[in-house]
């Protein structure tokens, strides 16, 4: 699911809204802070332009980077030059030129597309369809699990973790909750159609926004609550009409989890996919709408990787010499474990070498599905990058899928980078920290933290730009500098790169805020590097792996892991 889409971190500021939106600070994150130096911008960035210094005069090789997500709009003016296309496949002529099952997959394929072109847009969540599925079967019968192989042992634990979520999710705070966030979009709905009277234009930023001036009291009152929570948000580069459009995706997939406690969930995607989602080898299904209509968390995820570098305009994207592949399986909602696993193999099949995986649920029924296809992509020599999630979680206990833990024999997979997302104490005022307030963590499942707050990139619409925040856009960010990587040192494998940007991370020398507690912690608490990641080490790093001799360090650097 891509949590907290539009909406990233509403959980978290929904009480603290009005204190986030107090006051600013006299120093604000410039755009693209993500990129940047501590110590020539002093903000917390990657040091891009010091590892390009480092890389001058050496040659570099095209690295596909597949993009599991929502869709990518194939339009835009920042990723039209860096988009994969198949060069075995002839656009539009309907027919599989390359044979591979797939008709017409030039930028990519889509797995929860209809055959006649129609889309899933929403899902249900996982933990519904599971309850559900199992509900007869144990709910208010007497069991006796004394004769249980160890698969239905493990299928009647997942069905009362389920069944717990399910009825969690309509206990009294969380109906409160949701009551709150109803009264406030309504109450926004209003206050916007004031407020596009009073400034005079029908769509305007939360920027725009916020450096309006009302003369009247009354469109004042409207202004700062809208503006107030917009800016709590960090969502100030959008427009009203994309917040409140995502604040109302957001409030229906709250409202899809409280009935689904005695209601079966919606068949969305069988309606529309029309496979046998019980048997992972009827693969080919799907379209080639790689954009369908909800191209947004897709687009800004591929321009953070991979934002054309050379045309001077809008963002810029980690690499430089990359072709962005796209792979729709995910939609507003949990994903299906099978689309997932064949989306993994699509994009291993169609030569990625990295594979951004800006997703995640809490109960994988079919994860060794999953797993077979994270084993193969191992095989190939591909790297996976996944966001660590954004509940303000320890998923050292809190269960969080995909995972590089192998369901089988609990072995980890080698070509695996589970990232959570930091930030600069500028970008969340009020909280402060060098964590994301919303970020997981974990001492062993989250491998490295990245940024992930106030993200500038690719928004669809052919030329809008904006920020996101979220593990989401951290996960980006890691799977750009593995592709970098790789671009200038193609002969290292997945396991080489992964440790060439987790031993390269930069330990700061601050305590950070554990996301979600009052507490704070050293990052090499909460997880297993301790660090940030740093691009300009990390190429030194793997330049030194590849038998170069390192440069000596320009600028003083904190501690390394």
């Amino acid at each position: 699911m891509k949590k907290n889409l539009l909406v990233t971190g509403i959980a978290f500021c929904l009480y603290a809204s009005a204190s986030f939106a107090q006051g600013t600070n006299a120093k604000t994150l410039p755009q693209g802070w993500h990129l940047l130096d501590k110590e020539k911008d002093g903000v917390y960035g990657i040091s891009l332009q010091k590892a390009y210094d480092l890389l001058k005069g050496k040659k570099s090789n095209t690295i596909i980077v597949a993009v599991i997500d929502s869709g990518i709009d194939t339009l835009h003016e920042d990723l039209k030059r860096v988009l994969w296309v198949n060069p075995k496949e002839t656009p539009g002529n309907g027919i599989d030129d390359d044979k591979n099952g797939y008709v017409d997959d030039v930028n990519g394929w889509n797995f929860i597309g209809g055959k006649d072109g129609s889309n899933v847009k929403e899902d249900s969540y996982e933990a519904a369809r599971v309850y559900h599925r199992y509900k007869a079967l144990y709910e208010g019968n007497a069991i006796d699990s004394s004769n249980w192989k160890a698969a239905e042992k493990n299928q009647y634990i997942i069905w009362q973790k389920a069944r717990d979520n399910v009825k969690g999710s309509a206990d009294e705070d969380g109906a409160v909750n949701l009551v709150f966030l109803k009264k406030a979009y309504d109450s926004f709905v209003k206050n916007d159609s004031i407020l596009q009277k009073a400034i005079g234009k029908d769509v305007y930023t939360g920027k725009e926004l916020d450096l309006f001036v009302p003369s009247d009291a009354s469109v004042k009152a409207a202004k700062e609550p809208l503006v107030g929570f917009m800016k709590a948000n960090k969502m100030e580069e959008m427009t009203t009409k994309e917040f409140l459009e995502g604040m109302n995706e957001y409030i229906g997939g709250q409202e899809r989890k409280a009935e689904s406690v005695d209601k079966g969930p919606k068949e969305y995607r069988a309606a529309i996919v029309k496979d046998n989602e019980a048997d992972i080898n009827d693969k080919y299904y799907g379209n080639n709408d790689v954009m369908a209509s909800t191209p947004l968390h897709g687009t800004h995820v591929a321009g953070i990787i991979g934002a054309d570098r050379t045309n001077g305009t809008g963002a810029n994207g980690v690499a430089d010499n990359v072709k962005i592949m796209s792979v729709r399986a995910v939609p507003d909602g949990d994903e299906h474990d099978k689309d997932i696993a064949l989306a993994i193999r699509y994009a291993v099949d169609n030569g990625a070498r990295v594979i951004n995986m800006s997703f995640g649920k809490s109960f994988s029924p079919e994860k060794s599905w999953v797993d077979d296809a994270v084993k193969y992509a191992e095989s190939k020599g591909v790297l996976l990058v996944h966001a660590a999630g954004n509940d303000a979680k320890n998923i050292d206990s809190a269960e969080n899928f995909p995972n590089p833990v192998m369901l089988s024999d609990k072995k980890r997979a080698s070509n695996w980078i589970t990232v959570g997302a930091s930030s600069d104490p500028l970008s969340e005022p009020g909280y402060g920290s060098l964590t994301a307030s919303f970020s997981n963590y974990g001492k062993t499942e989250v491998d490295v933290f990245s940024p992930g707050t106030k993200i500038y990139s690719t928004l669809p619409g052919g030329n809008k730009y904006g920020n996101l925040q979220g593990t989401s856009m951290a996960s980006p960010v890691v799977a750009g500098l593995a592709a970098l990587i790789f671009s200038y040192y193609p002969n290292l494998t997945p396991q080489q790169v992964k440790f060439a940007i987790e031993k390269s991370a930069v330990i700061p020398p601050l305590s950070v805020k554990v996301p979600g507690s009052a507490f704070n912690s050293q990052l090499t608490d909460i997880s297993k590097t301790g660090g940030i990641i740093n691009a300009y080490e990390a190429i030194k790093l793997a330049g030194s792996m590849k038998g170069e001799k390192p440069p000596k360090p320009i600028l003083k650097k904190g501690k390394k892991s």
